[in-house]
């Protein structure tokens, strides 16, 4: 089990960062929200998650043991696998999902792609007794941000490669969406939308 990596960060994609360990790059499956607070060059120390599979060794990065956590505890409802688990961790902070379950919200659930109506009834009775209670800080990585979402947005294209232009203009793009989210945007949902439409252009 490898439980964390710390070194510098080597390489940034839109799901992955190669964090350099030891004089090996490790490829690190992310969420946009935790890809956004890494740059290239910088050190930086990742929970991670190893799925193993008859094929493959997938590693998953997180921000802190929380969102890891949040991420296993996910994968033992049925249907739910590392791939789904980390969607719903990409829209939503695991307090924010602990607070949809201990609520029944469907709603936040099929806010997530790949998570129907009926799924997401499911995933509330089977996740009920397994997430816990919310702890009720309001913060981590996925959590809506009040401020400063642009900036944010903007470090974390530039973090990925992109000119500052291009991150300009994604930014304009996603204004919009931003604007519907109200005062609190979620800056991982915006910067998935950010990168689809960079995508659509080049």
């Amino acid at each position: 089990m490898i439980a964390f990596v710390s070194g510098p960060v080597a390489a940034l994609a839109p799901d992955t960062a190669v964090v350099e360990v030891g004089g090996i790059g490790m490829a690190v499956q992310c969420t946009p929200n935790t890809l956004s607070g890494l740059r290239i060059g910088q050190q930086t120390k990742l929970a991670t998650s190893l799925v193993v599979r008859e094929d493959s060794l997938t590693l998953y990065g997180f921000a802190d043991d929380d969102e890891r956590q949040t991420f296993e505890l996910l994968q033992t409802a049925s249907g739910v696998g590392p791939r789904l688990a980390q969607a719903m961790l990409a829209v939503h902070s695991p307090d924010a999902l602990r607070g949809a379950v201990a609520s029944g919200d469907e709603k936040s659930l099929t806010a997530v792609p790949g998570i129907g109506k009926k799924g997401a009834q499911k995933l509330l009775i089977e996740l009920k007794d397994r997430l816990g209670a919310p702890l009720g800080t309001g913060t981590g990585v996925g959590a809506p941000v009040t401020s400063g979402w642009r900036d944010q947005l903007h470090a974390a294209l530039i973090g990925l490669g992109y000119a500052t232009r291009e991150a300009d203009e994604a930014i304009e793009a996603v204004a919009p969406q931003a604007e519907e989210q109200g005062g609190t945007p979620q800056v991982g949902k915006l910067l998935k939308a950010a990168l689809q439409t960079l995508n659509r252009t080049r």
